[in-house]
């Protein structure tokens, strides 16, 4: 889940990527490929490397698009910042079934800050949501030769910050790899009733 080439790593950097992506269609105002683009000025003007440390995934490389008069200034990870706190929670709440928009966008305005509109943040959330909706129902295996069911504990704002459950099935394929097979929001402990739901998830098990 967390080691170097983990899933919350991956996903970390689609939420990366994705955020001065949509930026830079708000500070152009139109989106890639767009014919709305053509004789506007400025256009899109490829890509640049660049790594951020952040707290649970370590060093992530993205890549951040460019415009061609060199006036977009992304916010969200800014030019120079190499430091990105608090974002593995922003990752876990959009990969997890289980938590309210309201919470999500809580937590994308927490760490974005008040530099980045309303809209764009939205359409960030739209992007990645989407993404994360495609991993949740991705094929998995018929049989894995084990399952292991766990929680994590996750800090959560939504108006006031409070601890969240995040429960995860990990599971063993026949070759020895681990597979997360899907990843919840809790309210509460780990009770029987609620580990049912998710053994009885239809996103990744099926019934016998």
């Amino acid at each position: 889940m967390t080691g170097p080439d983990g899933l919350l790593k991956q996903l970390t950097k689609t939420v990366l990527e994705t955020a001065p992506h949509e930026e830079m269609t708000a500070h152009l105002g139109y989106e890639k490929h767009d014919q709305a683009g053509v004789g506007s000025g400025n256009i899109r003007n490829g890509t640049r490397p660049k790594t951020v440390l952040t707290d649970s995934t370590g060093p992530v490389q993205i890549d951040v698009p460019r415009d061609r008069v060199g006036t977009f200034e992304p916010q969200i990870v800014r030019k120079r910042q190499r430091r990105l706190s608090g974002v593995d929670e922003v990752v876990l709440s959009l990969c997890a079934k289980g938590l309210t928009t309201g919470e999500i966008s809580a937590h994308f305005a927490e760490i974005f800050g008040a530099s980045v509109s309303k809209d764009t943040v939205s359409r960030i959330a739209d992007k990645v949501v989407e993404e994360m909706t495609d991993w949740s129902y991705r094929p998995r295996d018929e049989i894995y030769a084990a399952v292991f069911i766990d929680a994590i504990v996750v800090k959560v704002r939504d108006g006031q910050v409070a601890n969240r459950p995040f429960y995860a099935a990990i599971g063993v394929t026949l070759d020895g790899e681990r597979d997360i097979l899907g990843l919840w929001a809790g309210t509460g402990g780990e009770g029987a009733k609620f580990w049912m739901s998710v053994l009885t998830d239809g996103r990744w098990c099926r019934p016998a």
